[in-house]
């Protein structure tokens, strides 16, 4: 009797087009999406803060930022696997309340290296619930304009809070210390999981199939490999380490690779992700989430460095872009539904170009309403890629292989994080310290520059204003130096994006399919079903 019951139950939440208490559920899985971009977005903001604490280096500094979407992204296909077989709603909650815990040792974190590991453990505990969100509303929504609309308001929500983050950020700064930023979003977690124990039901559509626990791994240290081989790669002296992992990261992607094709239940169907639909989606995605993290990270950098803002003034600063992404979110999801997804891509595309291109024009000088432009251009195109993307990856993947779709957009969102980050981060700290040099090379003062000066003046901003601080009689003049190296190490990182940039407007040009094409593979996989 017990299992007739719960077989109707499971016919019923598979036929209805919404869940019971949709509101309450969708609210509890935006609330969870929510915590992780907060967590992620507190990095950046108090990098100076921290700089100054703890008189790190810019690649030190670039760690702490990178930390929480590195991890994300390394454990998303591995742990959203695992919460398709063993249930999503108990993945969820354990995430969440791990969450909480990485949140309070980022806190309380009494050196930079011990910061940076919390860090990472934030991005593991985020890999636990950040994918689950999105499958379950493909799983508890049916397929059509509902489901549509409640990934358009994730997404754009997500999206948001990846700004709000920012502000929250600053506004903590302006009154506590540097480490009170990473408890903000702690209050939010316990009422997500109060929601989530009362409201989403258990168990729905999951996989029986048994988890590829060695391709877990192998994509787990795969990833991590090739995010860090970007970052020692590109910093002074970490060329033969950064070499070693990306050789390390090549062999562990291809044998994870050449297990999905034997596995009997492959973690990442290849399958599916050679399909026209699901991969040139998914790299346009991937490039448009990392602009807009990468463009943050080195702008409250930028911000506070250049044009003296406060933490809180270059939190506010970035407010333009979730502006951007609520305002075309509703459009989003009607161009999609109208035009496709290629059209609703390369309308996002286009924005984000001209974002890069006002960002290309940052000066010492720059008034705010360019700054302005750019983050609310930044935001628009993020919002109309990210929902076209996250709809074509959910639309093409079975049901109850659903977190591999949603394993795959978090792996746009951190994953394109992380690289961008990794690779604009080392542009910066490369440029800054090429900048330094030259700057200090045609100084009068050359020949009393120290060897430990040197070092310190390139290692980054706040090293160098830690130099001015003890040399007031040319405090000024460090300083100057340090703004005009930092503006130089910022154009060229917003150059490299504006690159990537280029090629992901390719890749839609050419990759993504038309809308006649789109049709009929919907109406192929729907005749299948």
């Amino acid at each position: 009797m017990h299992d007739e019951v719960s077989s109707a139950r499971h016919i019923s939440l598979q036929e209805q087009a919404a869940p019971k208490r949709a509101g309450a559920i969708l609210a509890a899985l935006i609330l969870a999406a929510v915590v992780c971009k907060l967590n992620i977005a507190a990095g950046p903001v108090a990098l100076p803060a921290i700089g100054e604490v703890f008189g790190s280096s810019q690649a030190m500094l670039n760690l702490v930022s990178i930390g929480a979407p590195f991890g994300l992204a390394m454990s998303v296909l591995y742990f959203g696997a695992l919460a398709d077989r063993y249930g999503r709603k108990q993945v969820l909650t354990i995430g969440l309340v791990l969450i909480i815990v990485a949140s309070a040792l980022s806190a309380i974190a009494p050196t930079i290296e011990l910061l940076i590991l919390a860090r990472v453990f934030t991005g593991l505990a985020a890999g636990m619930v950040f994918p689950t969100t999105l499958a379950l509303i493909t799983a508890l929504w049916a397929d059509g304009s509902g489901r549509k609309s409640a990934i358009a308001l994730w997404g754009a929500v997500a999206g948001m809070a990846s700004i709000a983050g920012a502000v929250i950020a600053g506004a903590i700064l302006a009154m506590l210390p540097w480490n009170a930023s990473f408890l903000s979003s702690i209050p939010l977690a316990l009422i997500a999981i109060v929601i989530i124990v009362r409201s989403v039901p258990s168990h729905v559509k999951e996989s029986a199939e048994p988890v590829d626990h060695l391709g877990g791994v192998l994509s787990t240290l795969g990833i991590a490999a090739l995010v860090l081989s970007i970052g020692f790669c590109f910093t002074p002296g970490g060329l033969t380490v950064g070499v070693s992992l990306l050789i390390a990261a090549v062999v562990l992607l291809g044998l994870f690779a050449w297990r999905q094709t034997r596995a009997t239940n492959p973690l990442y169907d290849l399958k599916i992700a050679k399909q026209r639909m699901f991969w040139a989606p998914a790299v346009s995605g991937f490039i448009v989430f990392g602009a807009l993290s990468g463009a943050v990270f080195i702008s409250v950098q930028f911000m506070q460095n250049v044009l003296h803002y406060s933490a809180l003034q270059a939190g506010l600063a970035v407010l333009p872009a979730a502006l951007g992404l609520l305002v075309a979110a509703p459009f989003a999801a009607r161009i999609l539904g109208s035009k496709g997804t290629r059209a609703t891509m390369l309308l996002g595309y286009i924005l984000l170009a001209l974002a890069f291109l006002t960002m290309l024009l940052w000066r010492e000088e720059t008034p705010y309403w360019l700054i302005a432009i750019g983050f609310i251009l930044i935001g628009s195109a993020v919002s109309l890629v990210s929902t076209a993307s996250s709809s074509a990856l959910t639309s093409t993947t079975p049901v109850d292989r659903v977190g591999m779709a949603s394993g795959t957009t978090d792996l746009q969102n951190d994953l394109g994080a992380s690289i961008m980050q990794s690779l604009l981060g080392a542009v910066l700290a490369t440029g800054f310290a090429t900048a330094a040099a030259a700057l200090i090379s045609d100084s009068t003062r050359a020949s009393e520059v120290t060897n430990d000066m040197m070092l310190a003046l390139q290692s980054s901003f706040a090293s160098a204003a830690h130099v001015a601080s003890q040399n007031p009689d040319v405090a000024n003049g460090i300083l100057e130096g340090a703004r005009q190296a930092l503006v130089y190490g910022s154009f060229s990182a917003f150059l490299l994006g504006a690159g990537a940039v280029v090629l992901g407007f390719i890749v839609v040009i050419f990759a993504v399919p038309s809308r006649a094409e789109e049709r009929a593979s919907t109406e192929k996989r729907t005749q299948a079903s």
